[in-house]
């Protein structure tokens, strides 16, 4: 189903779960490319733009929470514009579907809404696109502060997936923001104009949103990483007191196990008839077990 929004000469259509009669629309109204119909068809498509003398194509990601708010999924967002549309196509981002849906509001009651081409609603779109990602790698960095804050007292079970979980999430937006940046740095030097005059500021702003959000995406990696080693560090560090502890149970009972295996034989040993044998051997355990203990803290063992 297409949803428009008219604002002065310029048409917003919003196609929520396009089908081929959509399709044959756009083919027939705008006359777009092939391989551009086919792009909106499948899913996963690499960020890009095409362009064509009436009209760019561009297919860009951005990172959304799942429902639960614990993994970062990729959503498409993909755009035609030309001199006097803007077309919004798919399952995108719901800001996209928000910021239509607040535009037809506005447009219902007021007739029109403050934007003068396609290029400056396109930069709407993507700012408010910005602004959200912005939000969700704070609380990314909320997240790695938290960790931080609670290396040293939460069960390691915990610790482990929590670590995993926000490294997987930053994977996640670099792989989405390292294709796109050099997209963006192509906008601002005017190597893509687009259909307006003194937007380069405008797309300007959007690069200045990336590259803040990929020096920040760059501190949460270094710091995550950090603290990822840190807490290996702490975990290697308890199982080896663990396993001190345990060496030294072992040394101990050793000699201890050996004198009472030669006493459980059924051979003459010495003293074996004396009626105070078990105190001659309790007295050597003992002394035995003492004389370990001096040994181990003489070396500083314990």
């Amino acid at each position: 189903m297409i949803e428009t929004i008219k604002i002065k000469s310029l048409n917003w259509h919003h196609i929520l779960d396009p089908n081929d009669d959509d399709f044959q629309f756009l083919r027939d109204t705008y006359h777009f490319h092939p391989l551009d119909i086919e792009d909106c068809r499948s899913v996963n498509q690499r960020p890009k733009i095409d362009i064509y003398p009436e009209y760019y194509f561009l297919i860009l990601h951005f990172p959304n929470f799942d429902r639960w708010n614990r993994f970062l999924k990729t959503r498409e967002v993909k755009v035609f514009w030309g001199t006097d549309f803007i077309i919004t196509i798919g399952q995108s981002h719901w800001v996209v579907k928000d910021l239509f849906n607040s535009a037809k509001e506005l447009s219902d009651i007021h007739g029109v809404l403050k934007v003068e081409s396609s290029d400056a609603l396109l930069y709407k779109i993507l700012e408010h696109l910005m602004i959200e990602t912005f939000a969700l790698i704070k609380k990314i960095g909320i997240e790695v502060e938290l960790i931080n804050r609670d290396l040293f007292n939460t069960r390691a079970e915990k610790t482990i997936e929590r670590i995993s979980l926000t490294r997987r999430n930053i994977i996640l937006i670099n792989t989405i923001f390292k294709p796109q940046l050099k997209l963006f740095q192509k906008f601002e030097s005017g190597e893509i104009s687009g259909f307006q005059e003194n937007m380069n500021d405008y797309w300007g702003n959007i690069l200045d949103y990336y590259q803040k959000m990929w020096d920040m995406i760059e501190d949460y990696e270094e710091m995550i990483e950090g603290l990822s080693k840190t807490f290996d560090s702490l975990q290697t560090n308890r199982t080896n007191e663990i396993i001190k502890v345990l060496t030294f149970f072992s040394s101990i009972m050793l000699p201890l196990t050996l004198i009472t295996s030669l006493y459980g034989m059924n051979i003459k040993l010495p003293y074996q008839e004396d009626p105070h044998s078990f105190l001659y051997l309790a007295g050597i355990s003992i002394l035995i077990v003492f004389g370990l203990l001096y040994y181990f803290k003489r070396r500083k063992w314990l």
